[in-house]
């Protein structure tokens, strides 16, 4: 067991040291024979008091040194120039004599362990204190809320006498707190001597400023004194200086105005209206004569002190402009309103005469739109007469080839003829300039077979002028409609045959111009001065070397239609006496498959009989017997119908497929020449040959023929080239489905 508490102060246990050692040495005195164990008890002792003595003396000197080092910071505290104040744990710990006498009248209050807060709340009811930047109660506060690493808060406090500190509050730490005092009064003193000097330098600029002001500027007491203005209000409003002094009431300077007649009367009057209306609204802007020829603008405002500014302006000048302008917009007004009313007079005018021109081109529109119609009617009219009226001529021919009535059959023929070509002129004339887009067609055309067809068609009119027709063969395509591409290049060779002498020479082929083609048709015949160059395709017109009678100026005019409207280029060049060129230029077409030409030489399938059975389906009954005669005249016996129902009642009767079919393609009605072959074809099982001689040259008809293998010819068919076709359609068609050539019957 321990006897002496070591826990217990020092002083204390070297008192209980003492006393066991008391104890021991009476007890040892009083034994004459010491045991062991009281030998050790006094041996510890011994040594616990000597131990007890070393940490006395170095208690002493930590003492001593703790004493001195305060004494140093004392002294250093009081060597500062700022006051200085550190509290422990929110107490006064030590400050310097600056700090605790900065305020006399709680001087005896700081002492140590004086709390921080309860510093603060003395230092706010310090009579010596003036005023402050932030309020002293919420310091404690603030300082608690905030950490040791937070900046430092800053108190400026104004003292008697002018004096000025600054207090900088830092927490150092979680337990100490420090509080600087400098005293600022100095910086105060000068930053307050620099702004009355920059305020003293604004003063004087705002007076320059204010003086020299274009306006007219005066303040004005709440109770209506004249206060401050500058020179300009007085110089506006022509009232001397004598009397315009400060504290001259308003009504006095009013008063002066009006004896001299500078404002009018209703201006007065008007004056409590005015001062009532700037209190309400704050503000106020008039427009008042001044005198008998001076306009000014007034501007009052409502100052924050209850007293007003009024701004005078002189806008005489700016008024009088502003007159000017206005009677000058009365005058353009004027102007504008007597310029309207002819221009909407102008305008009805206009708009009367375009709906006249309306009404006319509705008129022109519906007349075009009724000529076009009665065209496309008189077309099939028209060439249904002729078709039977060629048929007749050609049967005629033939009847009279060994009689005396020869040639005048013949000269019946070509003045049909002519009358044929003029009719297709001006036929074609009249589609080209509809806008039907069924007229035309493009698509990829073989320029060979093209060429070829037109040298076989026109190979008989150059022989009978002695005319030598030559063709240079090609195989490319173009991008054209075949019908009119073909029509085009028949005209020009015709052309070239008609103005060409006999034993002269037609030639015509193609020639390649980059990504074009150029097909050319050269003549040696008459030629074409350079004047008429321009004009010979235009309608009815010819070149004046032309001879009477040859012609009424018409197949040149389709050509140029028709390549304006397929997009070819058209040109001419010429001679006189030496002969012509003219050209198509056409894009080429590189991919174009490849189509068997399936144009015949008419020559070489002239026949003496045609030993064959024809079916001919045709609505027209003059049409329908001219082509039933030159058929038999032929030798081909003849199935005549002049509707599908007939047709096939025929065919059925006869119990066999016929070799041909011809048909017209529109009937009476509905019933189309399409559904008669269709209907003959399927009736007997046979792919029957058929072909279709219509008025119709639109796409569609062609088309639907392409697609049911069906021939298409247009009227007035070229004899020679049909009866060609009807020869190349047999020979060229397969053995038929049903061989025995029996019609299936009905169930």
């Amino acid at each position: 067991m321990t006897m002496i508490d070591p826990r217990a102060p020092l002083p204390e246990q070297v008192e209980r040291q003492s006393k066991i050692i008391d104890a021991l040495v009476r007890r040892a005195s009083q034994q004459k024979d010491v045991g062991p164990s009281a030998y050790r008890a006094f041996q510890s002792a011994i040594d616990l008091q000597q131990q007890v003595a070393a940490q006395t003396l170095e208690l002493e000197s930590a003492r001593y040194e703790r004493e001195r080092t305060r004494k140093a910071l004392v002294e250093a505290l009081a060597s500062m120039e700022e006051g200085f104040a550190l509290f422990t744990d929110g107490r006064l710990n030590i400050c310097n004599e600056l700090f605790q006498e900065l305020l006399p009248d709680i001087s005896t209050k700081v002492v140590p362990q004086l709390e921080l807060k309860l510093y603060f709340e003395l230092m706010a009811t310090s009579r010596f204190l003036v005023s402050t930047n932030r309020k002293l109660l919420n310091v404690s506060d603030e300082l608690e809320a905030a950490g040791a690493s937070d900046p430092a808060m800053s108190i400026v406090a104004e003292l008697l006498r002018d004096r000025w500190y600054q207090l900088s509050v830092q927490k150092t730490s979680p337990e100490n707190t420090v509080l600087l005092l400098t005293e600022i009064t100095t910086l105060v003193q000068h930053n307050r001597r620099e702004k009355e000097h920059l305020i003293d330098q604004q003063e004087d600029y705002l007076q320059a400023v204010f003086q020299n002001m274009s306006a007219g500027v005066c303040t004005f007491s709440a109770e209506g004194q004249v206060m401050m203005h500058n020179g300009r209000f007085g110089a506006i409003l022509g009232v001397p200086l004598s009397a315009f002094q400060p504290g001259t009431p308003v009504q006095s300077l009013m008063g002066y105005m009006t004896h001299r007649n500078l404002i009018e009367d209703s201006v007065l009057a008007q004056m409590e209206a005015w001062r009532q209306e700037m209190v309400n609204k704050g503000s106020l802007s008039r427009r008042v004569l001044h005198g008998a020829d001076r306009v000014l603008d007034v501007y009052a405002n409502v100052l924050p002190d209850g007293h007003f500014l009024v701004e005078l302006k002189d806008v005489t000048l700016e008024a009088r402009s502003t007159e000017l302008l206005e009677n000058r917009v009365m005058e353009r007004t004027a102007e504008l309103t007597h310029a309207n009313e002819q221009l909407t007079a102008q305008y009805e005018e206009k708009a009367r005469v375009e709906e006249e021109l309306r009404i006319s081109k509705e008129r022109a529109e519906a007349a075009v739109s009724s000529k076009t119609r009665f065209l496309a009617a008189a077309s099939h009219d028209l060439l249904q007469p002729i078709n039977a009226a060629k048929l007749l001529i050609s049967t005629l021919e033939e009847t009279t080839r060994e009689t005396r009535f020869l040639p005048m059959v013949e000269r019946l023929g070509g003045a049909f003829a002519s009358a044929e070509y003029l009719l297709h002129s001006l036929l074609d004339i009249s589609r080209l300039e509809s806008a039907d887009p069924d007229m035309v067609s493009p698509s990829d055309v073989n320029l060979g077979t093209i060429m070829m067809g037109v040298k076989s068609d026109q190979m008989l009119l150059a022989e009978q002028k002695s005319v030598q027709l030559d063709v240079v063969p090609s195989s490319v395509f173009v991008r054209s409609d075949p019908v009119y591409l073909l029509r085009s290049v028949q005209n020009l060779v015709v052309n070239a045959i008609q103005y060409t002498n006999v034993g002269g020479r037609v030639l015509f082929g193609c020639r390649r111009k980059g990504d074009k083609i150029v097909l050319e048709v050269w003549d040696t015949g008459i030629g074409i001065r350079r004047k008429d160059q321009a004009r010979i395709f235009d309608e009815f017109t010819r070149a004046e070397n032309v001879p009477i009678g040859s012609g009424v100026g018409l197949g040149l005019s389709v050509v140029d239609r028709a390549c304006r409207l397929l997009g070819h280029r058209l040109s001419v060049r010429s001679k006189p006496g030496l002969g012509s060129v003219f050209s198509i230029e056409m894009d080429i077409v590189h991919d174009a498959a490849p189509v068997a030409a399936q144009h015949i030489p008419v020559r070489e399938l002239e026949a003496d009989s045609v030993d064959h059975i024809v079916v001919v389906i045709e609505n027209d009954a003059d049409v329908l017997y001219g082509t039933t005669q030159w058929l038999q005249q032929w030798g081909a016996s003849v199935l005549s119908a002049s509707s599908t129902h007939q047709a096939v009642e025929f065919v059925k009767d006869m119990g066999m497929a016929p070799d041909i079919i011809l048909a017209d393609y529109q009937l009476d009605g509905a019933d189309t020449g399409i559904r008669a072959i269709s209907e003959i074809r399927a009736m007997t099982g046979a792919q029957v040959p058929a072909i279709l001689v219509t008025a119709d040259r639109s796409e569609t008809v062609r088309r639907t023929g392409e697609q049911n293998n069906i021939s298409v010819m247009t009227k007035p068919a070229d004899l020679l080239r049909l009866r060609g076709l009807i020869e190349w359609k047999i020979s060229s068609n397969k053995p038929p489905a049903n061989p025995s050539g029996q019609i299936k019957q009905e169930v």
